[in-house]
């Protein structure tokens, strides 16, 4: 709330003095402080985000190198028991013989 005041004063040899004065209660002020409270929140927000994405990124490159290394596991197995068979062979085809 503003209130606006107007005294005017008068001497005793006839001169008039005018005094202008205006009284606020403070709610029309708006200080820096909110402004910065918004950008901190802002910053860590952004700060936050960039965290869950680089995780997020750990966590998908480590998924696909377990991944890579199963695969690898069952060639590795795969070629085992074709080594065995065809050890396999090579033992049926000496008995025969």
């Amino acid at each position: 709330m503003t209130e606006e005041r107007i005294t005017e004063t008068t001497t005793p040899t006839g001169d008039t003095h005018t005094t202008h004065t205006v009284i606020t209660d403070g709610e029309g002020r708006s200080g820096g402080t909110n402004w910065g409270i918004l950008l901190l929140v802002l910053i860590v927000a952004v700060v936050g985000i960039f965290f869950l994405t680089q995780m997020s990124g750990a966590e998908v490159a480590k998924d696909n190198a377990v991944a890579e290394a199963a695969s690898e596991v069952g060639n590795a197995a795969n070629e085992v028991g074709d080594a065995a068979q065809n050890a396999g062979e090579a033992v049926q085809d000496a008995v025969s013989n």
